[in-house]
């Protein structure tokens, strides 16, 4: 602890320009939304979430959170990536179920799940009856 208080990591500082960014508020968020398009703009926020929804999944893995097994039915490409790992849409039929679900994620370029394959859900809490990507089940 510092002088003044917690000092923040360069993680937590740049985890909350992002969010600023992705909001458009603060200095950051506005002078990017007036250098981007609509339409760019929109990419952006969709980007920072599919960050943030990873960056929840492995604080609920870490917390112990129970995990669903699941089949992918289908992938399929976005177009998009975050650090350099593909997002995906994602169709998968959690075990001892009928209904399918669809998430958008990133998964990681070496281990891309293809039809067929086990992966793990979470249940997303901030919506109840959602789920997480968690990762391949091997």
């Amino acid at each position: 602890m510092g002088i003044f208080g917690k000092r923040k990591s360069r993680e937590e500082k740049a985890a909350e320009i992002a969010n600023q960014v992705a909001g458009g508020k603060g200095f950051y968020g506005r002078a990017t939304r007036a250098f981007l398009g609509a339409e760019d703009f929109g990419r952006l926020q969709q980007s920072v979430g599919a960050y943030q929804s990873g960056v929840d999944v492995r604080q609920l893995l870490a917390m112990g959170a129970p995990t669903v097994s699941a089949v992918v039915v289908s992938i399929g490409d976005t177009g998009k990536s975050v650090n350099f790992d593909p997002v995906v849409d994602l169709v998968v039929q959690p075990a001892g179920g009928t209904d399918q679900v669809t998430l958008q994620t990133i998964v990681s370029k070496v281990r891309i799940p293809r039809t067929g394959d086990q992966v793990l859900l979470l249940s997303d809490p901030a919506r109840p009856g959602g789920y997480l990507y968690a990762g391949t089940a091997s």
